[in-house]
């Protein structure tokens, strides 16, 4: 094995390890899922494309040599995303659901399945691989473009409250040793889709470091007291006014009403000095 090589499977297995994390990251996601009992305002879409980027990347590696970590990691995303996607349908709402299924049956059943069958049926040999290399790094491109809808809603409701940050993290650190690993080899279906992911992952920490300091609105309550009610406590008695605090308390209700009566008679007397100034001023006109 050359020097290349013996790089090239450092940097496989660093991409193993830190891959091995991006997967494992959602779990706190799905934490709070299960503890909810709702799947809330997140999204299926970035677990169905990353199942759907797995099956691909088996499928290359099977048409490649010396591609043994390609198959280790991916089949465990592949386990590990299909987990996630069941527990999403599970506590999602219907709606969620049927679209989640739907995407499922357009990509999982229908996409791979039609993958499968032209590549086997129309190309030979490497042509087959280069083909189905293009294809990985297309919806590998995906991938990392999928989070870009969970951008979209921290930028409008101003929150990072539905991202997922870990995920982020770890995304940027395997789009390094993908990029890395795949130089190496000369392979640019695995080295070119890791520059993208590297440039999304690096916005999104930023929005994060952006958004997750903003302070919630405050909202302003106008409430209105009316009919107060005084809620006693049994177990507390209430100190004895004497006969001087009664009255005292009794003129100052008399002094604050005198006084409300007394302004808002003085507020009347003067609008209807400004009408009669108004109506003199018409007159001599």
């Amino acid at each position: 094995m050359t020097i290349s090589g013996h790089w090239a499977f450092a940097f496989g297995v660093l991409g193993n390890i830190v891959s091995f994390i991006v997967f494992l990251s959602p779990l706190p996601t799905f934490n709070k899922i299960y503890k909810k009992k709702s799947t809330e305002g997140y999204q299926s879409i970035p677990y169905v494309i990353a199942l759907f980027s797995c099956m691909l990347w088996i499928y290359y590696a099977f048409l490649k040599t010396n591609t043994t970590l390609l198959i280790t990691i991916n089949s465990f995303g592949m386990f590990i995303e299909t987990i996630y996607v069941g527990l999403y349908l599970y506590y999602a709402p219907k709606k969620a659901r049927v679209h989640t299924v739907k995407m499922l049956l357009l990509t999982v059943v229908g996409g791979f399945g039609a993958i499968i069958l032209v590549t086997q049926f129309l190309f030979k040999g490497a042509v087959r691989g280069q083909i189905v290399g293009w294809i990985c790094l297309i919806f590998s491109l995906c991938v990392f473009v999928a989070p870009l809808g969970i951008v979209r809603q921290v930028i409008k409701t101003k929150s990072v409250e539905y991202m997922p940050i870990l995920l982020s993290v770890f995304l940027t650190i395997s789009a390094v040793m993908w990029f890395f690993y795949g130089l190496l080899l000369k392979d640019i279906n695995i080295a070119a889709p890791n520059i993208l992911g590297f440039i999304f992952g690096i916005l999104q920490m930023i929005l994060y470091a952006i958004y997750r300091k903003k302070d919630k609105p405050i909202v302003n309550l106008n409430l209105e007291v009316q009919n107060p009610v005084i809620i006693l406590d049994d177990n507390k008695k209430i100190p004895e006014l004497t006969e001087e605090q009664i009255i005292d308390i009794v003129k100052l209700g008399k002094l604050v009403c005198s006084g409300k009566i007394q302004m808002a008679s003085t507020l009347n007397q003067n609008a209807a000095n400004e009408v009669k100034l108004t109506n003199l001023q018409t007159v001599e006109a």
